[in-house]
């Protein structure tokens, strides 16, 4: 386990690397598009550093924003904050999670922050009314399996950095086809069509490299914190029947999207894609069951 949670820091400072430069890049080009000359280089470093800033610290917050998450209360979700406080000891975690509630009828979970002493756990109303008190401890128990992994780092980095990326290169390229160039000369002709070609090849590449970096969060990370949260509640059956549950609901959740699809404990799109195919950010509930099972 010490070994996982090593690799999933590494990831973490690689993915923020990358993202500073890919975030540099596009700013740069943004700003040659508009001639600005070649103040484009440190407008373009100091708006990267400070959005990679932004993104690494203030993740959770933003996730929890994207995702209209409110704070739970012991007076509406005494259940919920009970299973936390019981999970504390078998968990070992240095820090209590904080809990908050995402209204909405599809019943899912996820847990953020960008370590365990900032960490939180979500989950939706939908969760709440429909599971039994041992599924939903299976629940708790995984999120509070991937906090104690640090997947909460990896996969807040990547949801927040991925969204920034995609909505950068879709600027990019709307400045660039239609009318970010003002100058008409052939000198500038020739630049305004290279930096045209880029904005659609940035526009291509940019959500595969979203994708990418999200399937950086290993399918193997599930796998992992449900055989974790095994070690936490001693009672497989109770996550196996919540996995049932939440992947045969049919609702859909309205605040899902696709930068933040990787962070719940099932993929919260539904009909949409296949979760054994080879771009799924999760592995197939089936698959899942089989591997808890096998843990008795």
């Amino acid at each position: 386990m010490f070994e996982d949670i090593k690799k999933n820091k590494m990831k973490s400072l690689f993915i923020v690397f990358m993202f500073l430069v890919m975030i540099s890049l596009i700013l740069y080009y943004i700003c040659m598009a508009l001639d600005l000359g070649p103040i484009s280089i440190v407008i373009a470093l100091v708006f990267s550093i400070a959005t990679t800033w932004g993104s690494y610290y203030y993740s959770d917050k933003i996730v929890l924003s994207l995702n209209k998450a409110r704070p739970a209360t012991k007076e509406e979700n005494l259940q919920l904050v009970n299973i936390l406080d019981a999970l504390m000891v078998s968990s070992g975690l240095p820090c209590k999670p904080k809990l908050y509630v995402v209204d909405d009828t599809q019943p899912n979970a996820f847990a953020t922050g960008r370590n365990p002493e900032n960490a939180v756990i979500c989950v939706t109303t939908g969760l709440l009314e429909k599971l039994e008190y041992y599924e939903l401890e299976g629940v708790v128990a995984h999120e509070m399996a991937h906090i104690k992994n640090y997947d909460i780092r990896l996969s807040a980095v990547v949801s927040v950095m991925v969204g920034f990326v995609v909505m950068l290169a879709d600027l990019f390229t709307r400045i660039t086809f239609w009318g970010g160039m003002r100058d008409n000369d052939n000198d500038s002709s020739k630049g305004n069509a290279i930096l045209m070609l880029i904005g659609l090849v940035f526009l291509i590449l940019a959500p595969i490299f979203g994708k990418l970096m999200q399937l950086a969060v290993s399918r193997k990370r599930e796998f992992l914190a449900d055989a974790t949260a095994v070690e936490f509640t001693r009672n497989p059956d109770g996550l196996i029947s919540a996995l049932i549950k939440i992947s045969g609901d049919p609702n859909k959740l309205k605040v899902a999207n696709n930068a933040t699809e990787n962070m719940y404990i099932v993929n919260p799109f539904r009909g949409k894609k296949k979760s054994s195919s080879l771009w799924s950010t999760h592995p197939s509930t089936e698959d899942r069951i089989e591997a808890l099972r096998n843990l008795r």
